[in-house]
């Protein structure tokens, strides 16, 4: 068979094999580099052929593929691996020519979870952005480096690869091929803030639970796919994150860790990078110091403070604050026990209902101030003059009630008795709940504290689930009965012993009210406030001698009623510290104000600092003081010349307080903390004082 020349042909082949040499001669990338070690794996330098003749910059990049699920690493691996990296040889003789540097950047990786482990990485391999600084950029550029590649399934290969390219940087072109790998791998890279609209707030290591707290913001919100990676610190690790993000706030706790035992976050700097949905930015960030409390660190379970907050709402029933309320409810059953079960589960629900109810408005109250930016927290309703004197005129009105001085009714057409404690309307028990709540809030108990710091810290429907939970512990005695009417068989049958009942029910209230009246001297004048006192009680007391002696002559049951009148708020002043000099009656201990800038000098001289966060609203801050931290053998420990004692009074608002409490995952009092050489951190102690735990704690703060 004869051939013929075809010049078309010849010409055509001309051309491409001239196009391939001009490209393979000006857009430069190596082979796929192999090594038989690993065979799963191959490496290719990449040249785009994209310069910046100004910066004496060239886009490069190194690609990296990897069959299966071998992986490898990111810049920060984790709990195992380790992440490429190239030496250029950059100083060597023999190495690179004419570069300056290599800026090799990563992006984002993804989790892998293997065996146990935890590492960050790519699965199937990846390609990472190079950016070559040449010195010159009119001299040809010799690249001579070796690639040192881990890659791992189950078992893990540490291969290496020889990388060599020689070319001249000003007269690359395009190559459109590598652009694009490179383009897609800059897409990926997290871009830094606040570009991106991304802001980290703070980063809190807390050196006693080695816990690290990011909170953070994004303008445009979270998506539901968040994450955040830390890095930038050798042997330091990092674990998972539990991540919770409301609005445009983000909250992220994770524990850190070291093989080298024991180490410090103060002032290091980190590299914090956040994913929000398809966009991740970084930011390099100075640790800060503080305290990353169990109530706040997200990895708590939810559903265990469910459970706290279930058991301490039951509590709230046995503190002095409820007991009254509790008490007209018993008396009130009693008195009814003939009625029907029907009429008695009603009854009982309508008292629950008042009471979950009234939870539901104050988890309303505080999340609206948590929105707007206002200091939140258990009882703060309290630290409100106003809120005061409705409270006051409530517990006299009651007791006024238990006393039959008078009823009050609602208006005729919804013929309910609301404050009459012996009501058996529905409307009327759904109040006696309502201010059975009331009276709760300046109380603390065992699991309340953590409870509702969790739900201040957390998500409004965790706010609000966490407040449903307080109010059905509260209600759970009124809810058992309603559930089994039965049970108040056990009760003693009514009898003349509910009149003397209702009249001890009566003095307890004037007790709770002379209490509140005493709250107002931070507001007014004191004098005002127990002129108020005598006259509200004088009545009372009159309205109680005229009942448990009919025949009292009038002019003798006022001069009793006066001087029983003088004495309770005589009392309640002494008690409470209203009056002048009662402070200096109470106990000899030396307090000065909560300055939290001097406890760390304070330490750092040796001292121990014992902190007491009360108000004089917090029922259980004066059953601390009275009953701990004012007798012995408390009182005396306490005076010792190498402790110092704070107080920082929440009754009135104080933003400097607020951030304290808020700092250690508090969002009420009783608050108390000790700080010494052994912890300069400080070390919290129980809601709940014991004598034994305030001294144990000194001495295991105290350098001995």
């Amino acid at each position: 068979m004869k051939t013929y020349f075809r010049p078309q042909a010849f010409s055509l082949w001309l051309t491409l094999f001239l196009l391939l040499s001009v490209s393979r001669s000006y857009a430069l990338s190596t082979d796929w580099l192999v090594n038989p070690q690993q065979p799963e794996a191959k490496v290719q330098l990449l040249l785009s052929g994209e310069t910046d003749p100004q910066a004496k910059t060239i886009a490069a990049a190194l690609d990296v593929k990897l069959s299966g699920d071998w992986k490898t690493y990111w810049r920060s691996p984790g709990d195992a691996g380790i992440p490429p990296v190239v030496d250029w040889k950059v100083d060597s003789t023999n190495g690179s020519k004419n570069l300056e540097s290599v800026e090799w950047l990563w992006p984002l990786p993804h989790r892998i979870d293997l065996l146990g482990l935890h590492t960050l990485g790519y699965k199937g391999g990846a390609v990472f952005p190079l950016v070559l600084k040449v010195r010159d950029f009119n001299q040809s550029v010799t690249l001579n480096g070796k690639l040192r590649l881990s890659s791992c399934t189950t078992i893990c290969v540490l291969t290496d690869y020889d990388i060599r390219l020689n070319f001249d940087p000003s007269s690359l072109q395009s190559d459109t091929d590598a652009a694009f790998r490179i383009d897609r791998a800059l897409s990926t890279v997290p871009a830094l803030m606040p570009d991106t609209g991304l802001t980290v707030q703070n980063a809190t290591f807390d050196p006693v639970s080695k816990q690290l707290e990011i909170t953070a913001q994004s303008k445009n919100g979270w998506k539901s796919k968040t994450d955040v990676i830390i890095d930038g610190l050798e042997d330091i690790s990092f674990g998972l994150p539990t991540i919770q993000t409301e609005n445009q706030q983000l909250q992220s706790v994770m524990d850190v860790s070291s093989w080298l035992g024991d180490f410090d976050l103060n002032d290091k700097i980190i590299n914090i990078t956040l994913v929000n949905g398809d966009n991740a930015s970084e930011a390099f960030l100075k640790v800060t110091q503080g305290v990353v409390s169990a109530n706040s660190a997200l990895d708590v379970s939810f559903i265990l403070m469910l459970g706290f907050a279930l058991l301490g709402g039951l509590i709230l029933n046995l503190m002095p604050c409820v007991l009254p309320v509790l008490g007209m409810k018993l008396s009130s059953v009693v008195q009814a026990a003939g009625q029907e079960r029907s009429q008695t589960r009603r009854q009982f629900l309508a008292s629950a209902a008042g009471i979950v109810v009234s939870f539901w408005a104050l988890a309303g109250f505080l999340w609206a101030l948590k929105i707007s930016g206002s200091s939140i927290g258990w009882g703060i309703q309290f630290q409100n003059p106003w809120f005061i004197g409705f409270m006051v005129a409530i517990t006299a009105i009651f007791a006024a009630n238990l006393l039959e001085i008078f009823e009050i009714r609602l208006p005729s057409f919804m013929s309910t008795k609301v404050a009459q404690t012996g009501d058996n309307s529905v409307a009327g028990h759904f109040v006696q709940g309502i201010f059975a709540t009331l009276l709760a809030t300046p109380c603390s108990a065992p699991f309340l504290g953590t409870a509702v710091a969790f739900a201040l810290s957390s998500s409004s429907l965790e706010l609000f689930s966490i407040f449903t939970a307080l109010g059905l512990g509260l209600a759970l005695p009124y809810i058992l009965i309603a559930a089994q009417p039965s049970l108040l068989k056990w009760l003693p049958k009514p009898g003349h012993w509910m009149v003397n009942l209702r009249r001890i029910l009566a003095l307890m209230l004037m007790a709770t009210m002379l209490w509140l009246l005493s709250l107002l001297k931070s507001f007014v004048d004191i004098e005002w406030a127990a002129l108020a006192a005598i006259i509200v009680s004088a009545l009372l007391f009159y309205a109680l001698l005229t009942r448990l002696k009919s025949n009292l002559k009038r002019a003798s049951a006022v001069l009793i009623a006066l001087v029983m009148a003088f004495s309770s708020v005589a009392l309640t002043g002494w008690l409470t510290g209203s009056f002048p000099g009662s402070q200096q009656q109470q106990g000899s201990l030396n307090w000065q104000p909560l300055d939290e800038a001097l406890i760390a000098s304070m330490v750092k001289e040796g001292k121990t600092v014992f902190v007491d966060v009360t108000a004089d609203w917090c029922v259980t801050c004066k059953a601390n003081k009275l009953a701990v931290i004012e007798t012995e053998p408390v009182n005396s420990f306490l005076q010792k010349d190498t402790i110092v004692l704070m107080k920082g009074d929440w009754t009135r608002p104080s933003e400097e307080i607020s951030a304290f409490l808020q700092k250690y995952g508090r969002f009420g009092v009783p608050f108390n903390i000790v700080y010494g050489p052994d912890a300069p951190n400080g070390l919290p102690l129980p809601v709940i004082l014991s004598s034994d735990a305030v001294v144990n704690a000194v001495n295991k703060v105290s350098s001995r």
